[in-house]
C-alpha cells in the first residue's frame, strides 16, 4: 500500500504480521527529489522473517582482472568504464576517454592531476573485488602498474613522432603509410584526437571530425581506418548531454532532441511517415549545420555502430523518469506519439520491434500518473473537455497495465455527476450534444482498452445520452415531425446507427420509432411508390441492424 501517513502505514505492517497475513513486513519512506526526478528510499520498520541474502558469488581464480595489458584500455567497454570514473576530469578537459588514450598531453596533465587518477582507479577496483571476490589491495596493484604501463606506452608514442600533425600532413596519405603498421590503430586514433585539441563544444567538434571525414581515402582499408577511428570519437561525443544538447541546438527541449536524433538516424522513415502525414513536420526538428551533415552520411550507410549508439540512447531516455515536454503535456503526447511512429517504422533495422513496445510501455507508465493527468487536464474548461482529453490519453498509452489504469480516469470522468450535469445543462440542443456523445463513444471504442473498461465507458456515455434524448424527447419529434418519410427514416436511422446519437438509449428508442415508422401503412405506401429513396437508407438500417 501507498500512503502519506505513517503512523496508519506502520499500524497496517504490524496488523499483517499478527494475524498471519505475512510472514515479514517493511515498511519505506519514499522521498522525491525534484532535480533528479529520482527516489530515494529509508526504511522506516522491518519486523518479521530475516531476509535471505543472496549468496557470494563463486570467485574465478583463473579469471582474472578484467583488463590485463594496456591494449585491453582502448575496447569499447574499457573507454566506457573511463568515461564514467573520469566524468568530471574529462568534462573540464572537453575531451572524451579515446582522446586521453591518444594524447601524450591529457595523459600527462591527468597524471599530475594528483588524487584524480587514484580515485578512478579506487572506483574501478572496489566494485570489481566486491563482485568476483578477488583481493582488493591485488586489484589496486595491477590496475596501478596496468595505468603505469598504459601511461608509458602514449608518452613515448608522442616523444617518437607516432602521431603527425594534419598541418603538415595529407589525411589520406597518412593513412595509405600505416596501413601495414600494427599500431595503426593506435597511430590514427593520435592522428585524429591531435586534430581535436583546443576545439570544445560539441558543435564544433563535429564539424571538425566531418571534415576529417571528407579528407579520408575514398576506398578500402586507408578509408576504413579513419573512418573507425572518427567514429568511436562520435560515440564518445554523443554520448555526452551537453555535447549532444549543442549539437541539436540548445533551444530544443527532451523530446524535440530525441525526434531529431531519429531524425538523423532513420531519415528515410521519417521522410515517409511526413509524405503521409504532414503534421508531423511540426514534431520533427530539422537539421543543420554539422547535424546535417552527419545526418546525410548516417543516411549513406556510414558509421553504423555510432546510429545504433543514437538509437540506444534514445531508447535509454524513453524508458527514464525525465519529462520530454516538463511544461507542456499535450505536446509530451503528441512528441511521444511522434517518436512512437518513427521508431516503430525504423524497426528491424536498428532496433527490434520488441524494445520499442517496451520502451513505450514503460514511458507509458508516467503519462497515467495523477501528477501528468492533472496537468493535461489543466487547460479544460468543461467535463467533455477532460473526457476528450483523457480519450486521446487511452489512445497513446501503450501496455496492458497503463490501459487500464488510462481507462480508470476515463471511467471516472464520464462517470461523474459533474458530467451528465453538464450534458443535461442548457446551452446547446440535444441534437448537438447527442452527436459529441456519438463522436466521444467512438472514439472510446476506437482506443484499443480491454473489452471489459470499453464496454463500461461506453455504457455509461450511452446512459447519459439516453437521458438527453429522454429529456428532449427527440426521437418522438422527429417522427412525428411534418417532413418526407424517406428524410425522417434517415434521421432515425442515424441515431439508431451511433452516428448521430450514442449506442445505448437513445439509440434503441430511435431504433423503436424507426421501425414504427416503416411498418406505418402510409410510410410504406410512399416507399413502394418510389423504391429509389429506400436504396440509400438500405446501409443505415444494416448498421442500425434493421436489415440482413
Amino acid at each position: 500500500m501507498a500512503t502519506e501517513n505513517r503512523t496508519l502505514a506502520v499500524e497496517a505492517a504490524e496488523d499483517m504480521l499478527a494475524d498471519g497475513r505475512a510472514v515479514a513486513v517493511r515498511v519505506t519512506k519514499e522521498m522525491l527529489d525534484s532535480d533528479t526526478m529520482e527516489f530515494s528510499s529509508v526504511t522506516v520498520l522491518n519486523r518479521g522473517a530475516p531476509e535471505v541474502k543472496p549468496r557470494r558469488p563463486l570467485v574465478d581464480l583463473e579469471a582474472g582482472p578484467r583488463c590485463n595489458g594496456p591494449e585491453d584500455l582502448y575496447s569499447p567497454y574499457a573507454r566506457e568504464v573511463i568515461g564514467r570514473v573520469l566524468e568530471d576530469w574529462l568534462g573540464r578537459q572537453g575531451v572524451t576517454a579515446f582522446e586521453l588514450l591518444h594524447r601524450p598531453d591529457l595523459v600527462e596533465r591527468l597524471e599530475a592531476a594528483g588524487t584524480e587518477l587514484q580515485h578512478a582507479i579506487q572506483k574501478v577496483a572496489i566494485p570489481e573485488s566486491q563482485s568476483v571476490g578477488q583481493s582488493l589491495h591485488d586489484l589496486l596493484r595491477h590496475y596501478q602498474r596496468l595505468t603505469e604501463k598504459a601511461i608509458t606506452r602514449i608518452v613515448n608514442a608522442g616523444r617518437q613522432g607516432l602521431f603527425p600533425d594534419l598541418e603538415s600532413h595529407s589525411l589520406a596519405d597518412i593513412a595509405h603509410r600505416i596501413s601495414a603498421s600494427p599500431e595503426r590503430a593506435l597511430i590514427m586514433g593520435g592522428v585524429i584526437s591531435r586534430a581535436l585539441a583546443g576545439i570544445r563544444g560539441g558543435r564544433l567538434r563535429l564539424d571538425r571530425l566531418m571534415d576529417l571525414a571528407e579528407r579520408a581515402p575514398m576506398e578500402g582499408s586507408p578509408r576504413a581506418l579513419v573512418m573507425v577511428a572518427i567514429e568511436q570519437v562520435l560515440c564518445e561525443t554523443v554520448a555526452v548531454r551537453t555535447h549532444l544538447a549543442d549539437i541539436l541546438g540548445p533551444a530544443l527541449d527532451q523530446g524535440a532532441s530525441l525526434a531529431a536524433v531519429v531524425h538523423m538516424v532513420a531519415p528515410r522513415e521519417i521522410a515517409a511517415l511526413v509524405a503521409h502525414d504532414a503534421r508531423m513536420a511540426l514534431h520533427v526538428p530539422a537539421l543543420e549545420g554539422p547535424a546535417a551533415r552527419l545526418g546525410t552520411r548516417l543516411e549513406a550507410g556510414e558509421f553504423p555502430l555510432l546510429a545504433a549508439a543514437l538509437a540506444r540512447m534514445v531508447m535509454r531516455e524513453l524508458v527514464s523518469p525525465r519529462r520530454l515536454r516538463p511544461h507542456d503535456a499535450p505536446g509530451e503526447i503528441e512528441i511521444l506519439r511522434t517518436l512512437a511512429m518513427s521508431l516503430t517504422a525504423a524497426a528491424g533495422r536498428l532496433l527490434t520491434l520488441e524494445e520499442v513496445q517496451t520502451a513505450f510501455a514503460e514511458r507509458s507508465k508516467s503519462l497515467v500518473t495523477a501528477d501528468f493527468v492533472a496537468a493535461y487536464v489543466q487547460t479544460c474548461d468543461t467535463v467533455l473537455c477532460e473526457a476528450e482529453h483523457l480519450t486521446r490519453l487511452c489512445e497513446n498509452v501503450t501496455g496492458s497495465g497503463n490501459k487500464r489504469s488510462a481507462a480508470r480516469w476515463l471511467a471516472a470522468c464520464v462517470g461523474s455527476l459533474r458530467f451528465e450535469t453538464e450534458m443535461r445543462a442548457p446551452g446547446l440542443s440535444a441534437a448537438q450534444k447527442l452527436a459529441t456523445l456519438a463522436r466521444l463513444q467512438r472514439s472510446v471504442r476506437g482506443a484499443l482498452l480491454n473489452e471489459r473498461d470499453t464496454e463500461v465507458i461506453a455504457g455509461t456515455i450511452g446512459t447519459v445520452g439516453g437521458v438527453v434524448e429522454a429529456e428532449a424527447k427527440l426521437a418522438q419529434q422527429l417522427a412525428r415531425a411534418q417532413a418526407p418519410v424517406p428524410q425522417k427514416l434517415s434521421l432515425l436511422l442515424r441515431l439508431a446507427a451511433g452516428e448521430t446519437a450514442p449506442l445505448g438509449p437513445a439509440a434503441d428508442r430511435a431504433k423503436v420509432e424507426a421501425l414504427r415508422l416503416l411498418r406505418a401503412p402510409d410510410s410504406r405506401a410512399v416507399l413502394v411508390a418510389d423504391p429509389g429513396t429506400l436504396a440509400p437508407l438500405r446501409d443505415l438500417m444494416r448498421a442500425a441492424g434493421l436489415a440482413a
